[in-house]
């Protein structure tokens, strides 16, 4: 698997250099070696976290069709802070529902997802908390092709609808990216998803998904604030794979495991799957092939998540660890 801009020869080097190095923590600084794997574990928990209600926005819909549209402002440890003052407002938005109430009200509800440090910063100031509310609206009416009133209302609500509604539409894939004429580029993979990432492409009948840890967000500081953008594939429409999902004691018998087998014919490499856990689901992409997002029957601990792949036999095997 080819990493876009990087030297994989080069990466591998590195990946011996940071194994040799933790190898040499381990034997003469136990205790900064432990620090240092526990760190890496609560960061990558942390990055798997689900969405975060913050304010819900009540606005009106004038096309394609006119109705009530609200809006939830939420804080998402997966969209990264702006690196300086100048840089645009990361944004990311899920899909749009129409809900229809027992008592016969129609309205609309979508997702507008930021980093939980732009919200805290926006909170401190008026002004921009204000410039926040419109970047939001902006960024709806772009994304849905939709003309939204600038006039809106903050509910008493954080949230419109359920947690769990909302985890559901943020979860389509996405790749957000400036509206501007210069797009703000990607940030350079971290040496661990360089390493998870040639770790796949090396191995070959049975193929382990690493979980990528992602880098470090630097706080975000208050001032420009510009519309993203993010496009957006209905990957969800894909068709379900067949798949098998139990809990069963592990090996010693001390605790127990929940396992899922996921059959995927035409997979011709673990480089197509996209693998992502957190303590009550998993979702499963493969592009223009398969979807599968399941809710767990317990909570698990997302970090003792193992998943291997038979290139043979076309077969996803996914292990973790029940809480």
């Amino acid at each position: 698997m080819e990493i876009p801009g990087y030297d994989n020869k080069a990466a591998l080097q590195q990946v011996n250099q940071f194994w040799s190095m933790l190898d040499d923590m381990s034997q003469n600084n136990p205790e900064e070696y432990r620090t240092f794997i526990e760190r890496q574990l609560r960061e990558g928990t942390e990055f798997h976290s689900p969405p975060q209600p913050h304010a819900c926005i009540r606005t009106a819909l004038l096309g394609p069709k006119e109705g009530i549209l609200y809006i939830n402002m939420c804080g998402w440890k997966r969209v990264p802070a702006p690196t300086s003052y100048s840089d645009p407002v990361p944004v990311c938005g899920g899909r749009m529902e129409t809900v229809v109430t027992e008592e016969k009200e129609q309205y609309s509800v979508v997702d507008v997802a930021f980093n939980p440090e732009v919200l805290q910063t926006t909170e401190k100031d008026k002004h921009e908390k204000e410039k926040l509310h419109l970047l939001a609206l902006n960024f709806i009416q772009q994304q849905h092709n939709l003309s939204l009133a600038q006039h809106y209302k903050l509910t008493k609500d954080q949230i419109k609808g359920t947690i769990q509604d909302m985890k559901q539409r943020l979860m389509s894939p996405q790749a957000c990216k400036s509206s501007a004429k210069n797009p703000q580029s990607e940030p350079a993979p971290s040496l661990l998803q360089q390493i998870s990432s040639l770790r796949l492409a090396e191995n070959s009948e049975d193929s382990t998904i690493q979980l990528s840890m992602e880098q470090e967000n630097k706080p975000a500081r208050p001032g420009l604030i510009e519309v993203i953008s993010s496009t957006e594939s209905d990957q969800s429409q894909a068709p379900q794979p067949k798949h098998h999902l139990t809990v069963c004691p592990d090996g010693g018998g001390s605790s127990r495991i929940l396992q899922l087998r996921v059959e995927l014919p035409g997979v011709r490499s673990v480089s197509q799957c996209q693998l992502s856990v957190s303590q009550d689901d998993i979702l499963l992409e493969v592009e223009d092939l398969y979807y599968l997002h399941l809710q767990f029957p317990e909570l698990v601990k997302e970090e003792t998540c193992t998943a291997t792949f038979n290139k043979k036999k076309h077969i996803l095997n996914v292990t973790v660890t029940v809480l």
